[in-house]
Parts: structure tokens; sequence; C-alpha cells
């Protein structure tokens, strides 16, 4: 059957995004579904665009747009280089792009363009990078940047009684718009875990691979995981986003 696979922060990682795709089994008819932050980290930023692109043309692939993923996008169209970028691993990014020509970088920056929001599927799950603070749902957001770097989503999802029914008139309103929600933005490493995290409906795919952790890949339906191995072992010589 064909499944629908989520696959969280990439960051630079192209070793260990090969490394989950082939331990995951990922067939032609699966539905790839990316929660952003393929660049900035790891070394290989521009290799993983460049599959990626080349991958979608016989995949059917939705590519969220993370923050890191702007920031390279706004280098791509305009050469802003902001000192948060740089020093939050866009440095990589740009010495991965040295050898590209003006037209791979004209396609690359199109593909950024194309990225998504967000998107909900027909059994009513959100995938998204972040989160969203409107209770109305992300496309009431007042503020698309929130769709990238809004935590308050997971920090809701985190400290939720586990007992409150959906019932109550304290159950938060954003968790209730959608069956499930899958986000990446923060590691879960953060929180003492190398797997995906689950808290009330919310899935987090972020397991820290621009850090000390894996990356990870989900199936949405049976949330069965697949993960690669620890970044640094993948790049011994480099120190991702560890200081």
């Amino acid at each position: 059957m064909k499944r629908k696979l989520v696959i969280g922060d990439i960051h630079g990682g192209f070793k260990a995004l090969i490394q989950v795709l082939d331990r995951a089994q990922v067939r032609s008819d699966d539905q790839l579904i990316f929660l952003g932050d393929y660049v900035d980290g790891w070394s290989e930023s521009s290799h993983i665009i460049a599959f990626l692109i080349e991958l979608s043309k016989k995949q059917d692939c939705i590519f969220i747009k993370g923050n890191h993923d702007a920031w390279c996008e706004d280098w791509l169209s305009f050469g802003e280089t902001p000192e948060v970028w740089l020093n939050n691993g866009g440095r990589k990014t740009i010495e991965s792009y040295d050898a590209y020509s003006e037209i791979e970088l004209q396609q690359h920056l199109e593909f950024f363009q194309h990225m998504k929001n967000y998107d909900v599927d027909d059994q009513n799950r959100l995938f998204i990078h972040a989160g969203y603070s409107s209770m109305h749902g992300p496309e009431r957001e007042v503020y698309s940047s929130n769709y990238r770097w809004d935590r308050t989503l997971w920090e809701t999802a985190v400290c939720m009684d586990k007992k409150l029914s959906k019932n109550s008139e304290l159950y938060p309103k954003r968790l209730l718009l959608y069956n499930e929600i899958f986000i990446g933005h923060t590691p879960t490493i953060d929180l003492g875990s190398k797997e995906p995290l689950h808290k009330a409906n919310v899935w987090n795919l972020d397991t820290g691979a621009a850090y000390t952790g894996s990356l990870s890949i989900m199936d949405a339906d049976t949330k069965e995981f697949w993960q690669s191995d620890p970044l640094p072992a993948l790049y011994p010589d480099e120190t991702g986003r560890n200081g």
C-alpha cells in the first residue's frame, strides 16, 4: 500500500537523508512529506536541494519551507547574509554552493520559492515546519513567519495536562482543529529524546540532526519510524551546528 512518509529537519546532512530513505525502503508509490530545514549545518546543503529537485520528478513529494530555507532563499534572491543566519549554519550552506553555475543557482531558488507553508491531507492532518499562533488555524495566521518560527504550539502540547479532556473549555483550541499535527523545528533532544516525540496530538520529528542527533522518517499512519546514524558519526570531520 502507498505510504505517507514524513521526514524531519535535515540541515545539510545528505548522507543521513540517503540512509533514512534506504532504511525505510522507500518505494516509488510512497508520498514523501518533508517538514523543512533542508539546509544549514553540515556541509552538503546544496547536494540535498539538487537531489530533491530530481527526486520530485519521479516521486510524489511535498516540500514544507523552514526558517533556514527562508534564509537561504533570501540569500539566493537578494544576496542577504544576516549574521544570525551565518552563525546558525549559513556559512556552510554558502560554501556548498561554491561550484554552482548561475543557471543551477536559479533552479535552486525556484525550488525554494515553490515550497509550501503547510499542508493538510484528506485525514485532516497538518504538516508544518514550526507551528501557528491563531486559534483559527494557519490559514488565518496574521504573521506568516510563524509557520517557520512558532514554538508555542509545541510548548503547549508538551506542557498540557494529560488528563485534560478534549471537551474541556481549557483544552487548547489550536489543537482541536486537526486530528494530528506533524512538526519539526524544535529538536527533541532538548527534551532528552533521540526519537520522535508525541505530545497531545502533535508529533515532533526534529530529532536533532543539526546537532548530535539523527534524521528521522515516519510512516504517518502506522507511526513506525526509521533513523539515520547520528550525524556526527556521518560527518566526523565537521561540527554541524554544535558550536
